[in-house]
């Protein structure tokens, strides 16, 4: 049975401006035109999914006959072959080698340093100032990630520079990932960014890495030190390079923009900002946060889950290895195939009034019974997320920490808007401290 191929297709360049264009409304419209549809980028003909059992399929029952696809080999000259980009073999031996630090036990003393992170942010706030929360969000994260992950403070400039050039390479990276070939060779101001953003990117790593040698960080140990079980071999220094970046990109982004948007929505929603602080108090009742408390701080997971739902990854891509069944077509070997989060996750089948927030979604009955695949913040299967875990606890903890003391108010006449890249980005997120208590 034959894919119908999307609306909007132009010669020679497919879907791509459509897809450039609308981001977000292009994707999560085509489950109107069947389970898979074939979408061009440029001349490349690719089968996108739109339903939660065949996206489950894709990622994780038939996850074997899988391996990245296209949209990763696209950044994978750049940002190297971590465990976000790696596949079979090597992405097996990788995820065993790092998952000793993402491991409960671990993650729970990475919680000290959240709150201690958290709390050193808001330090210096006082009532009526005006704060860049999308700013802040990603400074916290680039310090908590350097700090528990890599045991180093990476420093107020580096710390600068993973925040300005991760969001250029998510940004025109992507927009090679839906370009033809040829557009990246263009000598051309957004090429020149991103080779630029790329190169600071691995000055960052590389004085990481020289910062490890005096003091053998804990998850750089792992990396450097260890041996491979079966081979007795160890990583190379370009592929510890590689795992690094991959860390500091996931590690930062993620829990960056969740931040930047919970408290953007939790202030357009005072009925949700209002029992999100009615929890905090009862749970912590004025001390710190620990990672004991995240599992009671139920409503505020749902905000997160719900944040985490409205501002999910766009896109993912994978490549058929072996003939496979996609709800009754046929995919070659070669055949690209392309999920979408963000569809899933705004699919009126299974989330109702998706537009709308609604943390109190994930209490009731319907979310227990949502089909498999229709939720995936950290993707599935084999290559979901090594961070999840990490991420979730650190969200969690600086919400709880902040929230505690301070509400951000929204400023009066400054508009923010959605920036499309791989996921949505705040043009800017400018919000007043007010003090909870006085």
């Amino acid at each position: 049975m034959p894919a119908p191929v999307a609306p909007g297709r132009w010669p020679l360049i497919g879907h791509t401006p459509a897809m450039l264009r609308r981001r977000f409304g292009f994707t999560s419209s085509l489950y109107a035109h069947g389970d898979v549809v074939r979408v061009y980028l440029g001349p490349m003909e690719t089968y996108f999914v739109t339903s939660p059992e065949l996206t489950h399929q894709v990622l994780v029952t038939d996850g074997n006959n899988f391996r990245k696809g296209a949209m990763f080999e696209k950044f994978r000259p750049f940002v190297g072959n971590g465990l976000a980009l790696s596949d079979g073999v090597l992405h097996l031996r990788q995820r065993r080698l790092m998952q000793p630090a993402f491991h409960h036990a671990a993650i729970a003393g990475y919680a000290e340093i959240m709150t201690r992170a958290a709390a050193e942010l808001v330090s210096p706030w006082r009532p009526g100032d005006v704060r860049r929360v999308d700013h802040d969000m990603q400074a916290l994260a680039v310090a908590i990630v350097g700090e528990a992950l890599f045991s180093t403070g990476l420093g107020k400039a580096a710390i600068e520079e993973a925040r300005r050039s991760i969001p250029v390479i998510l940004k025109y990276g992507m927009i090679r990932v839906l370009s033809p070939a040829f557009v990246e060779r263009l000598p051309i101001p957004a090429n020149r960014r991103f080779d630029a953003a790329v190169d600071r990117m691995r000055t960052i790593v590389e004085k990481l890495i020289d910062d490890w040698r005096a003091e053998r960080a804990d998850l750089l140990s792992m990396l450097l030190l260890a041996r491979d079980a079966d081979t007795g071999e160890g990583m190379t220094g370009e592929q510890v390079r590689d795992e690094v970046i991959t860390l500091l990109t996931a590690g930062i982004e993620t829990s960056a923009l969740a931040l930047s948007w919970l408290f953007h929505e939790i202030a357009r929603h005072p009925e949700v900002e209002q029992k999100l602080h009615n929890e905090i108090d009862e749970v912590l009742g004025g001390r710190q946060a620990t990672a004991e408390d995240v599992p009671r701080l139920l409503y505020t997971r749902q905000v997160i889950n719900e944040v985490l739902r409205m501002y999910p990854l766009w896109i993912l891509m994978r490549r058929v290895t072996t003939e496979v069944d996609l709800g009754g077509v046929r995919l070659p070997p070669g055949a690209e195939v392309i999920i979408s989060p963000h569809a899933m996750h705004f699919d009126p089948r299974f989330h109702d009034h998706p537009g709308r927030f609604d943390p109190d979604r994930w209490a009731s009955k319907r979310a227990k019974e949502l089909p498999r695949g229709a939720y995936l913040p950290f993707s599935a299967g084999a290559h979901q997320c090594i961070g999840n875990s990490f991420a979730m606890t650190e969200i969690a903890i600086v919400v709880a920490t902040i929230a505690a003391k301070w509400r951000l108010v929204p400023v009066p006449g400054k508009q923010v808007r959605v920036k499309y890249t791989t996921t949505a980005y705040p043009s800017r997120l400018p919000m007043t401290a007010v003090p909870r208590f006085h």
